[in-house]
Order: structure tokens, then C-alpha cells, then sequence
């Protein structure tokens, strides 16, 4: 049995590990109030311009020799896939990183097994190094992205991938994030981000709305209105990733500091007990030599 004073140092050490949790989760609950507003906000416009998007698809679907722009085309069978993945910066979250890792990785096996070469395009520190410690190549990696988002950063960091997809350098781009439902739930999502397929949005009938295109010969309106649109996308998954990042950052926090101070009840048991042990053994010890005296 371990000694008194070494009882005494791990109920010493646990419980500053139990105060250190303890603040970890004050803060991530802080920062989760302010990330979850602001994604709330953001959703707002989000939803708009995604149905907007959806509109001119369907439109788009029942014209058939409208499907020439670049950005709706379709893609039977993707040669070249670029897979953008969102990633915290920092670990002490549970599974939140795990769970999109593992999402991605399923991706690029699924995508490869059919014949297409995929790209791997990461934000976040966390999925990087584990990408990078399995030796599977980057195109492109940021890092401090996801813990700040910024709209000119995702917006530019999504411009390139566009720019390939319009090049032909890539036939397909998929976002992977992990999303926020709610305090103590996370989502995976994946967002099919080029091309804008026609056919993702079903059969349904457009609703009726005042959005009226007229033909236009380089389609200024309507590329940069899917411009628009892709960098939203790409923005409010970052918005999206940190608010799940805080959420699940304080759930890990608050588990880690119950199962200390379930660990100093443990140790402060033991610590009794082999306190009463200590003194019963030293009474003992006491009364043999009176008895042995007389």
C-alpha cells in the first residue's frame, strides 16, 4: 500500500488538475455564449443565400442548355476530388477532432476505391499533424484559422480551390466539418460545394420569389452571386466548427473535473484508511511494549 505521504501528494496533484478543468470549462462556456451567437447570426444569411442558390439550381435543372456555366455543371464520375477539412487548433475537446478525422479518411477511401484522385485540403492544426504524421500529402494547410475565423481569410482560402475547379484541376469539392447542434451535441456535415448540383435540391418546385435572371453573355450575376455563396459556405463552417469546438471543449472539461474529484474521494478514503492502519499498528506497537514491561 502506498504511503501516507504519497496518498498526500496524488490528492494534492489530482486536485490541481480538478481546478485547472474547472477553468477550462468557465472559459470554453464563455467562449462557446459568444461563438454560438455569432453563428446564430450568421446562419441567418446563410439559409438565405443557400436558398437562393437552390432556386436558380432548380431553375437551372429545367433548362438544360443553361447547365453550360462552369459552376453547374455535372460530374458523373469525379476524377479528381478536393476534400476541405475543418479541424480545432487545440486538443482537450473529446472526440471532436477524432470524429472528422475519421470522416475524411472514410472519404478519400471511398473516393479512391471508385478511381478518383483525391486532395487533401486542411484548416486546423489537430487533423494536419495527424494527416502529416501518416505521411498522406497536403495541397494546402492552414493553421490558427479555425480558433479566429475570419470571412477575407475562408474567403480566400476557398477562392483557390475554386480557381482550380475552373482550371479543370479538380472535379469535385466536398467540406468537412464537424457542426454544432447543441451544448453537449456535435454533427458531422458535409457540405458538397462544387459543383453546385441541380439535382441535390430534388424534384421539388421552385417557390415563387421576385428573383428574376435575365441572359447575360459572361454570367457576371450569377458567378458572382455562387462566388458569394461558397465563400459564405466555407466561413460559416469555420463559425460553425468553433462553436462545436467550445461545446465539446467544455464537455470534456466538465467530465475530466468530475472524475477528479471522484479521484480525491477515492484518495482521501485511502488516505483514512491507511491513516487508521498507521495509528492502529503504532497502538499495538505501544501496548506490546507496556505488556512486555511488566
Amino acid at each position: 500500500m502506498a504511503s501516507l505521504k504519497d496518498i498526500k501528494r496524488k490528492i494534492k496533484s489530482v486536485k490541481g488538475t480538478g481546478k485547472t478543468t474547472r477553468a477550462m470549462k468557465l472559459v470554453s462556456s464563455a467562449k462557446l455564449k459568444r461563438a454560438e451567437e455569432l453563428a446564430k447570426r450568421s446562419k441567418i444569411y446563410a439559409k438565405k443565400i443557400t436558398e437562393m442558390i437552390d432556386e436558380i439550381a432548380l431553375n437551372i435543372a429545367k433548362h438544360e442548355e443553361s447547365l453550360d456555366n462552369p459552376f453547374f455543371r455535372r460530374v458523373r464520375n469525379p476524377k479528381v476530388v478536393d476534400i476541405v477539412f475543418v479541424t480545432a487548433d487545440k486538443g482537450l475537446c473529446g472526440g471532436f477532432n477524432s470524429q472528422t478525422i475519421k470522416t475524411v479518411a472514410k472519404l478519400k477511401e471511398k473516393y479512391e476505391s471508385e478511381g478518383a484522385q483525391v486532395r487533401l485540403r486542411g484548416i486546423g492544426k489537430k487533423g494536419i499533424a495527424f494527416f502529416r504524421f501518416n505521411r498522406v500529402e497536403m495541397l494546402d494547410e492552414i493553421e490558427g484559422m479555425s480558433s479566429a475565423p475570419k470571412y477575407q481569410d475562408a474567403a480566400g482560402f476557398i477562392n483557390r480551390c475554386i480557381a482550380d475547379y475552373l482550371e479543370g484541376l479538380t472535379d469535385k469539392v466536398l467540406v468537412v466539418h464537424n457542426g454544432y447542434v447543441n451544448m453537449i451535441t456535435q454533427e458531422i456535415r458535409i457540405d458538397n460545394l462544387l459543383p453546385v448540383d441541380p439535382s441535390s435540391v430534388g424534384n421539388k418546385e421552385p417557390s415563387p420569389s421576385e428573383l428574376e435572371l435575365e441572359p447575360d453573355d459572361d454570367d457576371t450575376l450569377l458567378d458572382a452571386l455562387v462566388r458569394r455563396y461558397l465563400e459564405y459556405v466555407m466561413y460559416y463552417a469555420l463559425i460553425d466548427s468553433l462553436a462545436a469546438e467550445h461545446g465539446a471543449r467544455m464537455q470534456a472539461m466538465d467530465a475530466a473535473t468530475n472524475n477528479a474529484s471522484d479521484m480525491v474521494k477515492s484518495l482521501t478514503i485511502a488516505y483514512n484508511k491507511a491513516r487508521q492502519e498507521a495509528i492502529t499498528t503504532e497502538l499495538i506497537e505501544i501496548i506490546s511494549g507496556v505488556e512486555s514491561m511488566k
